[in-house]
């Protein structure tokens, strides 16, 4: 607790500050509220009388690319024009000065200390998306069986209404570790000890499972967002063909391998790349457990270090580089599959 009381006494300076801001940002702020929609509506009327001027046979033509124009605009100013910002950056010297080509990332990846941040990823995309989905999936079908389906799911669900910073708070008092002659007040090193009559663990900072605690945070509070899709897409069986093969003699085990498995399939396959993509990016549980120490960094961490603490962009651009050159192959499989469910409906 002794990290929770110097935030608590902030809290009547950052309320001054929050006053402050919005007295001399006022105008700003109104502007924003009034003008915006305001310029939305004008857009949309102007646009609208614009196109109705052109020959009816332009118009089905042109009339698209007034309504994905906007949106294309955002998604290049925002997205496309920083990411090749970034690739450039990470081609360049640390003062951004001179052309070094892929100099960043030699030297990246055959510094040893990326050699482990590197399979600690690997340890979250083999085992994060793989835990999820065979825990959503087991809490998908066996919540399908009871009448008080719903108030389980809610339950189970509940960890994805928080965010990763807060699981991680939640999860410190969990690993909590105090020496074996004091009663512990972990919940788990409590149970070992009192229940297993075993030694109290340092489970964050002992490498030989702290990724594994680590990684099981993550685990908890994305199983409740696969279990819901899961079980949609079981929800959509046909309980006649299920009922069918049950009564032909087949058995329970069968009827999930040889029906339900098969039929889920390709839902199976989108939450899990869409885990992988999540795997990539993880930090927060990492950045406020271990701050990277404990040989448990990651790359999106390790990225944050270089930017903010070091103050070497070129490496940031460069570890920012593999991680969209991770998941962009993902995330195109991904798409593929979801055209892949549309084109079968």
């Amino acid at each position: 607790m002794d990290g929770v009381t110097p935030l608590i006494t902030r809290l009547p300076a950052l309320e001054v500050d929050w006053q402050t801001l919005l007295t001399v940002n006022l105008p700003v702020l109104l502007l924003v509220i009034i003008g915006v929609p305001v310029a939305l509506a004008a857009y949309i009327v102007g646009a609208e009388l614009l196109v109705k001027r052109l020959p009816k046979r332009a118009q089905p033509s042109v009339r698209p690319w007034i309504w994905v124009g906007p949106a294309i605009f955002f998604v290049a100013v925002i997205l496309v024009y920083p990411m090749v910002g970034t690739v450039w950056t990470s081609l360049l010297d640390r003062n951004g000065t001179s052309f070094v080509g892929l100099g960043n990332f030699t030297r990246l990846l055959t510094d040893g200390g990326i050699l482990i941040v590197l399979r600690n990823n690997v340890l979250w995309l083999i085992l994060y998306p793989g835990l999820v989905l065979l825990f959503g999936l087991l809490m998908a079908v066996l919540s399908d069986r009871v009448k008080y389906e719903k108030p389980v799911k809610s339950l189970i669900f509940m960890p994805m209404a928080i965010s990763f910073v807060a699981m991680a708070v939640i999860w410190q008092f969990v690993y909590y570790y105090r020496p074996s002659d004091v009663p512990q007040t972990g919940i788990l090193n409590a149970i070992l000890v009192n229940i297993f009559h075993g030694q109290p663990q340092t489970w964050i900072q002992d490498t030989r499972f702290n990724n594994f605690a680590l990684i099981f945070i993550g685990v908890w509070g994305a199983t409740g967002f696969a279990m819901v899709i899961l079980s949609a897409a079981l929800k959509g069986i046909p309980g006649e063909l299920l009922e069918a093969a049950r009564v032909d003699g087949a058995n329970e085990l069968t009827v999930f391998r040889r029906i339900i498995l098969p039929l889920m399939m390709p839902t199976i396959v989108v939450v899990g790349t869409t885990m992988v993509i999540f795997a990539l990016k993880a930090f927060d549980v990492v950045y406020v457990m271990t701050a990277g120490n404990y040989n448990t960094d990651i790359l999106a961490r390790r990225m944050y270090a270089e930017l903010y603490k070091a103050g070497n962009h070129a490496n940031a651009s460069a570890l920012a580089v593999i991680l969209l050159l991770a998941v962009v192959p993902v995330l195109i499989f991904n798409l593929r599959q979801f055209r892949a469910v549309e084109s079968r409906r």
